[in-house]
């Protein structure tokens, strides 16, 4: 009976290793799945669910199968942090967030306060499109990393790119009443205003985030300012809609944007008739001619039924990986220790780095139009014939602003 005990209590061991082994890495996907911001969470979680599938068909991350835990939060913060808790109680030890600021910033604060209250069960969050700056400055987490440009990097690159058109003379900002869309129109009236201060700023609007559903008392005044240019930060309906009315008012200006190519973006561009007026900047474009990654839309196009909106989504799970082999572990202060100044190769072509400081990731990021496509550009947007062309290509080095983050480490 002794010998039988001792083999049992000898074998514990090995079956908790065989057990760890086994252990699925999961992680909570928190974003709308409901309401005005649905059609882009529901397209952020057809991304994710694809490239979990792609780590699982390679092994995994160190032999752990991924999971996505979808989780609606309406694009509500308060909500968010319900979901947030749910994932945790389902065994997450990352969630990954993108849509809205105001929701970053709290799930952010909701992360590190979890982790000082529960050593040994911390969690990270992995932000692939909360660009609001402070989260990397002021609001800085150790237990938070981003992956898409901040908008101030987005709007230095922009406005770097607006000022050598000298057709530009009477400029429109119209944003979401939130911080992101604030910050957007202060950074845009503050570099306008040093690169090319002969431009005016003959208007300055904010808007309640999707809850306008009709923008054309909006475009009125934009057609009435005279403005050549338009500014905007919006994002999903909020553009699609913007867009539209703009479409059915005739008003013929260049549009300049974050995010012209999220769900009915495009197809609202088209019916403008505005052929290469309407720019975006990303980290990423389909007609990129980079051979890796249009193979990887291609297949990402025919399986998921979408263009590929986040490339930074693909270099988030990517680096993870990464990060989990490096540190030879899938416990997340191992990981975000290991994510610190890693060096990586972005889906697009050049090498980004994930700064230590800040844990704000740097990329190359490009500005293309939106329009008619040439023999070298086979992808086009949302069943419209038009596709997007590159028009400026900035490099990682262009990209970094210095930071105000403190950051306290555990």
């Amino acid at each position: 009976m002794l010998k039988i005990t001792r083999v049992i209590a000898l074998a514990l061991p090995m079956l908790g290793g065989a057990a760890y082994a086994q252990e699925t890495v999961k992680i909570g996907y928190i974003d709308p799945l409901s309401g005005g911001g649905a059609s882009v969470g529901e397209g952020g979680l057809k991304t994710f669910q694809y490239l979990a599938d792609e780590l699982n068909a390679k092994g995994g991350i160190l032999g752990h199968k991924v999971e996505i835990i979808p989780l609606d939060n309406k694009t509500n913060p308060q909500e968010s942090l319900i979901q947030a808790q749910k994932a945790i109680d389902a065994g997450a030890h990352y969630i990954t967030q993108g849509n809205g600021s105001s929701v970053g910033a709290a799930l952010a604060d909701f992360v590190t306060k979890h982790n000082t209250r529960n050593p040994g069960k911390e969690v990270l969050y992995f932000n692939y499109a909360a660009v609001d700056p402070s989260m990397t400055n002021e609001k800085c987490s150790f237990w938070h990393f981003r992956w898409d440009a901040n908008s101030d990097v987005k709007m230095e690159a922009l406005t770097n790119y607006m000022k050598g058109n000298a057709a530009i003379k009477k400029v429109y900002l119209i944003n979401q009443d939130y911080s992101f869309g604030q910050s957007v129109r202060t950074q845009a009236r503050k570099m306008l205003g040093e690169k090319r201060p002969d431009i005016q700023v003959v208007g300055d609007e904010l808007h309640p985030l999707l809850k306008v559903t009709d923008f054309s008392p909006y475009i009125a005044k934009i057609k009435a300012s005279g403005a050549d240019s338009v500014v905007t930060g919006n994002w999903g309906q909020d553009f699609a809609l913007l867009l539209k009315a703009a479409a059915d008012a005739g008003l013929k200006v260049n549009w300049y944007t974050y995010y012209a190519g999220g769900a009915g973006g495009p197809t609202a561009i088209k019916q403008t008739g505005l052929d290469h007026q309407v720019f975006q900047i990303s980290e990423g474009i389909p007609n990129s001619d980079n051979p890796a990654a249009m193979e990887f839309e291609k297949a990402f196009r025919a399986k998921v039924g979408l263009s590929l909106w986040y490339p930074r989504a693909v270099n988030e799970m990517r680096m993870f990986k990464a990060a989990a082999e490096k540190a030879n572990s899938i416990d997340p202060v191992k990981v975000a220790a290991a994510l610190e100044d890693l060096k990586f190769e972005v889906l697009d072509g050049g090498s980004g780095v994930m700064r230590k400081d800040d844990h704000q990731f740097f990329q190359p990021i490009y500005i293309s139009s939106f329009g008619t496509r040439s023999e070298k550009e086979p992808f086009d947007e949302e069943n419209t014939g038009w596709g997007w062309r590159l028009a400026a290509k900035i490099d990682t080095p262009q990209t970094m602003l210095p930071t105000t983050c403190k950051m306290t480490r555990p």
